[in-house]
């Protein structure tokens, strides 16, 4: 039985700006994305401890602001984005010029279905404001859990979840856009079924936030 179910039929067939950003609106919306999530993203890392010398992975790293986040808080780490929309990782890599420059970030377009990295490879995978969007969400799980070392952990951060307050919306935009709007029960097992052992999960629900984090067993 799949974990993730869309009510009703009508899906959009093609993606949206937030979905893969193109042209002039691509990069006004990934601007956008920058400011609107920051306050989000803050949030959402507040929950992980990040080691000075971390290896990390953003996974829909988008207008890349999240990399530079990442960046600050690994000082001696590295720091991977990747996104399947071109103009995101132009967008990631003009705000990381000088991060790029100093080896400290690499920045590639891929897919969170097929990542391009070794197993065992990071101590924490973030995914923030991306995960309702992938085609195939146990893929891709299944990747993320791949790619991490045994006891690293998987961040998924998102503003909008079916619960909280933005409960009531939850049924009819799963109908009517590409996303996954996934309850708290939804969450917790697509983390379990990649393989994740321990599962927290925090829920904002004034806020309509939800921060799930899985470890990857030694």
């Amino acid at each position: 039985m799949p974990i993730i179910t869309f009510p009703g039929a009508r899906r959009k067939t093609t993606p949206s700006q937030c979905q893969r950003p193109a042209g002039w609106l691509g990069r006004v919306v990934l601007w956008s994305m920058n400011r609107r999530h920051s306050a989000l993203t803050d949030w959402g890392l507040g929950h992980l401890s990040i080691r000075a010398d971390d290896t990390i992975l953003d996974v829909g790293c988008g207008g890349g602001r999240t990399v530079a986040k990442l960046a600050d808080l690994a000082p001696r780490g590295r720091v991977y984005g990747i996104d399947y929309a071109p103009a995101s990782v132009a967008a990631a890599r003009r705000v990381n010029r000088k991060l790029l420059d100093a080896g400290r970030v690499n920045i590639q377009e891929a897919s969170v279905s097929a990542l391009p990295f070794g197993g065992d490879t990071f101590d924490l995978v973030t995914a923030i404001e991306t995960h309702f969007w992938w085609q195939d969400l146990n893929g891709g799980m299944r990747e993320a859990f791949r790619v991490l070392k045994p006891g690293g952990r998987m961040a998924v951060i998102a503003e909008f979840y079916n619960g909280g307050r933005h409960a009531r919306y939850a049924d009819r935009l799963a109908q009517w856009t590409m996303i996954a709007v996934l309850d708290v029960e939804q969450h917790t097992a697509m983390f379990a079924d990649a393989g994740f052992g321990e599962i927290d999960v925090d829920e904002d629900a004034g806020r309509g936030w939800i921060c799930v984090v899985g470890t990857k067993s030694r």
